[in-house]
């Protein structure tokens, strides 16, 4: 191999490395307390979504969603400054949701917008889907809203991965 094309492949290295670095250091995760909203936002760009709080905060979303399994719900208090962080779709968060009690408001404010939205003949209303990891499996939770924007009812199910093993030829 020529040392021209050997300092070209090493300087693409070089790059390569440097933008993963980057790519890493720009983790909605990895923010923390007491960040200020507008280095937050040159760091990870413009949010999914972006809620006001009831306590005059706000909070800025970011989805790893549809094909990703996180979000991301990086709270500021009203003076700008970062106060918490949370990846709410793990198993125990996503069992805090309780039908009857919560409406689609908060299923948003939490979740943020979904993989998918469905309807069956069965339910009067729509089914939120999002994926997350269960002990590193992926899975769906399916959360029902009635049409008056209330949670009905909360089911899990794997998420089935085709292989080409599963192919019949």
């Amino acid at each position: 191999m020529s040392r021209t094309r050997t300092a070209i492949l090493r300087r693409c290295g070089l790059l390569l490395a440097a933008a993963l670095l980057a790519a890493c250091a720009a983790l909605p995760g990895s923010e923390q307390p007491g960040a200020l909203r507008a280095d937050v936002l040159q760091r990870l760009g413009k949010p999914t979504a972006t809620y006001a709080l009831p306590d005059g905060g706000e909070r800025l979303q970011y989805s790893e969603l549809p094909a990703g399994h996180a979000v991301y719900n990086l709270d500021f208090d009203s003076a700008g400054r970062l106060r918490r962080v949370e990846q709410p779709l793990t198993p125990a968060r996503l069992a805090q949701i309780q039908p009857g009690l919560w409406t689609l408001e908060d299923v948003r404010l939490l979740l943020g917008p979904p993989v998918m939205i469905e309807h069956v003949a069965m339910f009067d209303g729509d089914i939120y889907t999002y994926r997350f990891f269960d002990f590193n499996e992926s899975r769906f939770i399916h959360i029902h809203i009635d049409r008056g924007g209330t949670v009905r009812l909360i089911q899990f199910t794997d998420e089935f991965i085709r292989s080409d093993r599963d192919s019949d030829g």
